[in-house]
């Protein structure tokens, strides 16, 4: 061994306990060599808590944690800081991207009994911090200051008010207030960004130490210590650096690569990842139809909502992690792998998984009957198995453990398949049972078919001239620049500035020509929607539909209904152009998407009172140029709910690129290391 020179042997002189806890963590920390697909997610966790800090480090240099800003400073973050919803994508996408991680993470510890001794307080370091990332998630849910964000946090800290005795106060005292305020933002943004996760770095490094003072389990489920080289290092185990180090930079661009593909194509995931109601600014005095947590607080949440109760509730959704903790004391079987587990312990694990999946697919539905039974069910089967395990793990009969490490990877691909087949079959079934959907995605009707073409200029300029002259009068875009629409449309700013603003602001003003909020309220009843968000808390599809479907209503004060929105609060602007359509019967859909016929003579049913529109007298637009027309409009308005669309994708695709590229030379460099070692 070679002496160290230069600056290496100078730093190491000075501060040696570096050098021999790299030595002690990597370089001489020597891991089995069986692992396989389920521990990479344990690096995973460690590069996605890496993206949340540095990306949560950066939102925080532009975010204003005050009611009266923090939705504002979001869509400034997103819209006016350079490349800054990359950073708002990565850090939101990486919330979820933790969780999978981490649900996958705690699978595997279940299906390889890594929580069994010497491995209890692994285990409890581990569950501490999947606490901690419950509390700092929602902490953070709550900072963008939306429709659900408010509500769900409205929701959740008025649980803690069920507690006897002290429960109102407690609830006061989280939120700092008697409402849910700025103050509890305020709070709330500094628990999230320096509390939280000062603690969560800590139990990490806690985590780590106790895994490597007794050694990382292995999907055989025995200890590598046993059998040893001269030298005193496990036959059976390598050192964790350079070989596991560059074994996991595969997964990790494998993972990197989706991670991306969803950062820059699909950031909002249906949905799941990013909720549409949180594209509307809180507002206390308008609750959403239906009120839920994020997708990774749902299993928890359903069976919260499973219990009549609400103290009930509570409890049962505490108990459901709390018993967690005490899992290496409720199973008391002679062998750690489910490999060499019972038949019975094998199909529980697959229930367990199912049933959490389908907790968290009922989290996010709103309730009926059937699905609370449906959840009832669950909850009760969630807890069977850890009260269960205790009994059957020390009857049902086991194979025997082999004496060192196995090479044969498991169950195999067949019987893999199976598993994840039986898994999703469990989940399906019930769901589907359960799962009907009432009512059109567009109120009355289905929505119209509708892709945005981002790309045509003459179509969002015209779409731009139509909101000027029909929608701003009322509706504000304020979270939109004029300079950053004339450019992104090729409009000279003269002309912008000429032809679209009427008030007297300059080009680089946030686009506010609506008339006041207090005349608008004396106008319509209540103050008219921002539109720069619209787009994507209501979806293209919805106000395309929605445009296209007023109709002539004496009973209402304005004179006219939509189909889409019923009982519709404002006139319908655009009569110059389509003129007023008047309701005809029309056919009825049936419950399987066609159109009721009568059998005998093959007409159509029109039992619709209002399946049918004439216009008696048309507008300046014959019917297909107003559906042009009403394209151009919605397609301005997509433009700007996201005006960085078009380049969040070029973006993406060079990206991904680089990543398919980058994964050539990572398996090549890793076939080269590992090439001798099993």
């Amino acid at each position: 061994m070679s002496e160290e020179k230069g600056f290496a042997a100078w730093f190491n002189s000075r501060m040696p306990t570096l050098k021999r806890e790299w030595n002690r963590h990597m370089a001489e920390y020597y891991a089995p060599k069986n692992f396989n697909f389920w521990y990479y997610f344990g690096v995973l966790s460690m590069v996605v808590l890496v993206i949340q800090l540095i990306t949560g480090i950066w939102l925080l240099m532009s975010y204003q944690g005050s009611a009266e800003q923090a939705f504002a400073s979001v869509e400034y973050i997103m819209r006016d800081v350079d490349l800054g919803w990359i950073i708002r994508y990565a850090h939101s996408t990486g919330a979820s991207a933790f969780f999978i991680v981490v649900y996958m993470h705690m699978f595997r510890g279940l299906m390889y009994g890594s929580y069994k001794a010497p491995r209890e307080l692994v285990w409890i370091f581990g569950m501490t911090i999947y606490v901690a990332l419950m509390a700092e998630a929602f902490m953070g849910y709550v900072l963008p200051w939306g429709q659900m964000s408010y509500w769900g946090a409205q929701v959740i800290i008025n649980l803690f008010g069920t507690i006897p005795v002290i429960g109102e106060d407690l609830v006061q005292w989280i939120r700092g207030d008697y409402l849910l305020s700025g103050i509890t933002l305020n709070r709330f943004m500094s628990l999230h960004a320096v509390a939280i996760p000062i603690i969560l770095i800590a139990l990490v490094v806690m985590h780590i130490i106790a895994l490597h003072d007794v050694g990382s389990n292995n999907p055989d489920g025995v200890s590598i210590k046993k059998y040893k080289d001269e030298n005193g290092n496990p036959i059976d185990g390598i050192p964790f650096f350079p070989y596991f180090v560059i074994h996991d930079l595969v997964p990790i661009v494998v993972f990197l690569f989706v991670f991306c593909g969803i950062l820059f194509f699909m950031p909002e995931m249906g949905g799941f990842f990013l909720e549409y109601a949180n594209f509307e600014i809180a507002n206390g005095l308008k609750t959403p139809e239906h009120i839920a947590p994020v997708w990774y607080f749902t299993p928890f949440y359903s069976m919260l909502r499973a219990v009549p109760n609400a103290f009930g509730g509570f409890m049962v959704m505490a108990a459901a992690i709390a018993i967690l903790f005490v899992l290496p004391w409720l199973d008391r079987s002679p062998v750690r792998s489910i490999r060499y587990k019972g038949q019975f312990s094998r199909v529980a694990l697959m229930v367990l998984a199912a049933i959490f999946i389908i907790l968290g697919y009922l989290g996010v539905k709103a309730p009926t009957p059937a699905r609370t039974l449906l959840s009832q069910l669950c909850t009760v089967l969630y807890f069977s198995y850890f009260i269960g395990i205790y009994f059957w793990t020390r009857i049902e009969k086991t194979k025997p453990e082999p004496d060192r490490i196995t090479m044969d990877g498991g169950l195999g691909f067949w019987k893999t398949l199976g598993a994840v087949l039986g898994v999703a079959l469990m989940v399906v079934l019930p769901i589907t049972a359960v799962g009907a959907e009432s009512g059109k995605s567009c109120g009355t009707i289905d929505c119209d078919a509708f892709e945005a073409q981002l790309s045509d200029k003459a179509s969002l300029q015209n779409g731009a001239k139509l909101a000027v002259n029909y929608c701003m009068g009322c509706h504000s875009f304020k979270y939109s620049r004029w300079e950053r629409v004339a450019d992104d449309l090729n409009i000279p700013h003269n002309m912008m500035l000429d032809n679209m603003v009427f008030t007297g602001q300059k080009i680089g003003e946030l686009m506010t020509i609506a008339m006041p909020a207090d005349e608008s309220k004396g106008w319509f009843g209540a103050e008219p929607p921002d539109l720069t968000l619209v787009a994507r808390s209501r979806s293209p599809e919805w106000l395309y539909t929605y445009l296209r479907n007023f109709y002539a209503d004496e009973s209402r004060p304005l004179g006219v209904n939509n189909r889409v929105y019923k009982d519709v609060g404002m006139p319908h602007v655009l009569i110059d152009l389509q003129g007023l359509p008047e309701c005809q019967p029309g056919p009825v859909v049936s419950e399987f998407g066609g159109i009721k016929r009568d059998r005998l003579t093959g007409e159509d049913i029109l039992d619709d009172p209002c399946g049918r529109f004439k216009i008696d007298k048309t507008g300046t637009m014959s019917p297909e140029e107003f559906d042009v027309a009403m394209f151009d409009l919605v397609n301005f308005l997509a433009y700007v709910a996201e005006p960085m669309a078009e380049q969040r994708k070029h973006i993406g695709k060079m990206v991904l690129l680089f990543l398919l590229l980058l994964l050539v030379p990572v398996v090549l460099l890793n076939r080269e290391y590992w090439k001798g070692i099993h």
